[in-house]
């Protein structure tokens, strides 16, 4: 599904990321670990065509992204959801319009998902704070709110960048469990975290990779995880 061959990202003139190869099979769990700012961020960017890397190759659902246009990358951007570190809305809209964006940015209309998208708020246990805004939300509703935005198109990929960052301990297990049941659905998962203690609680669920960058490279963690 996504897939990086000796991939390479150079920054304000010093290389960030290095000699890089990661698959991404369909139906796998991933976390993606390392130090502030090791590249977590840049890489899940990569992974989902916002950059382009410096050397090597990216293959979204078996197509080279230097070989895409614009408007290919965005067609294929629909297949993958993506949970941002640095959660936005559009304040003036309820949370039920924020999640169904992409639906109305994609040309359809949210009014037909209706059933759909009440059933997702549920998931998400939102349901009584749908028609809350923005700034209403705590840091656990919001992070639930982007999650069910990013699978409202119903992607094969979730990409989660620090999602349980900002909340507590109970708030980030219960949005784990969200991730796990995703995976569950066959959706093939890749959490970046700096939390160890989430990616345990994590193995007791769900069979994860634990992928850790160090050095300007990705390698396996080890079971001490």
């Amino acid at each position: 599904m996504i897939e990086l061959e000796n991939v390479a990202y150079s920054y304000g003139g010093g290389e960030l990321l290095s000699d890089i190869s990661v698959k991404l099979a369909p139906g796998s769990f991933h976390f993606l670990t390392g130090p502030s700012g090791a590249g977590k961020t840049t890489l899940l960017k990569l992974c989902y065509g916002a950059l382009l890397p410096s050397a090597g190759y990216i293959r979204l659902f078996q197509t080279d992204v230097r070989s895409l246009e614009r408007d290919d990358v965005a067609q294929l951007r629909r297949k993958i959801g993506v949970v941002h570190q640095d959660v936005q809305f559009l304040d003036h809209l309820s949370v039920t319009d924020n999640v169904a964006l992409p639906l109305t940015v994609s040309g359809r209309h949210a009014e037909a998902a209706g059933p759909d998208l009440a059933e997702l708020m549920n998931w998400v246990g939102l349901t009584n704070r749908a028609e809350a805004l923005p700034p209403q939300l705590s840091g656990g509703e919001r992070q639930r709110a982007a999650l069910a935005r990013a699978v409202i198109m119903s992607p094969d990929i979730v990409l989660a960048d620090e999602p349980t960052g900002n909340i507590d301990w109970e708030m980030s297990q219960r949005l784990l469990t969200l991730l796990v049941e995703l995976n569950r659905m066959g959706k093939t998962v890749l959490i970046a975290t700096h939390d160890l203690s989430l990616i345990r609680a994590a193995k007791a669920q769900v069979q994860a990779r634990v992928l850790r960058i160090s050095n300007r490279r990705v390698q396996l963690a080890g079971a001490d995880l």
